[in-house]
């Protein structure tokens, strides 16, 4: 099988990245429903009647070699620790020239502005990087998505542009309007550099957030 779309399982001492598989539904579910997060017009976010739908089109289009979709499991102790509360791929697969992207991510809104996001994309990326050898890694964002495009940037990723009228919005809030997406990325000579100032990120107390339940 394409390595790129072999299930793999990524873990550390803060979040687990596993194989999504339909099990992961129902909290996934719930997950959605914290923040309403369906409605925000610049970002695909399903709503908790089209979960299992959404599911089974990431793993179908893994079984084309297209995508590699993970549920993201909370190990932080609380009420969600061992729950799904996102989920995240490698997307736009190009096997041949070793590129991916990391897309399609989302999380429940009680666990945003936490390290949560960092620690996974760090699994990602060192997967991408060390195991898959690729020679880039890809971020891609809605224009208008700011707070996505400030934790890309977080992560150190580079701008490389943005694609003008690249797609057309399909959301009930902006139906037809046309959506610039921005561009994203890290390369490999870059990733011993990122992964330093991650592994310092990370390193550091995490701050309090008293928006977070």
């Amino acid at each position: 099988m394409n390595p790129f779309v072999h299930p793999v399982h990524l873990e550390n001492d803060h979040v687990e990245l596993r194989p999504l598989t339909m099990y992961d539904a129902d909290d996934l579910r719930e997950a959605t429903r914290d923040g309403d997060l369906h409605t925000l017009w610049f970002t695909a976010i399903p709503n908790a009647d089209g979960m299992a739908t959404e599911i089974e089109r990431r793993l179908a289009l893994q079984r084309q070699g297209l995508m590699n979709p993970f549920a993201v499991i909370n190990k932080q102790p609380g009420p969600l620790i061992g729950r799904a509360v996102g989920m995240t791929t490698y997307m736009n697969i190009d096997a041949a020239h070793h590129r991916v992207e990391i897309g399609s991510t989302w999380y429940r809104q009680s666990v945003q502005r936490t390290p949560l996001n960092t620690e996974a994309k760090r699994l990602l990326l060192a997967h991408a990087f060390d195991q898959l050898n690729c020679i880039a890694v890809e971020f891609r964002t809605h224009f208008f998505n700011h707070q996505s495009r400030r934790a890309i940037e977080r992560l150190g990723a580079k701008l490389d542009g943005v694609l003008r009228s690249h797609q057309i919005n399909t959301h009930a809030l902006s139906a037809g309007a046309l959506r610039d997406t921005c561009v994203y990325s890290i390369i490999a000579s870059e990733w011993p550099n990122v992964r330093a100032h991650l592994d310092f990120q990370l390193s550091r107390p995490a701050p309090k957030d008293t928006r977070s339940c």
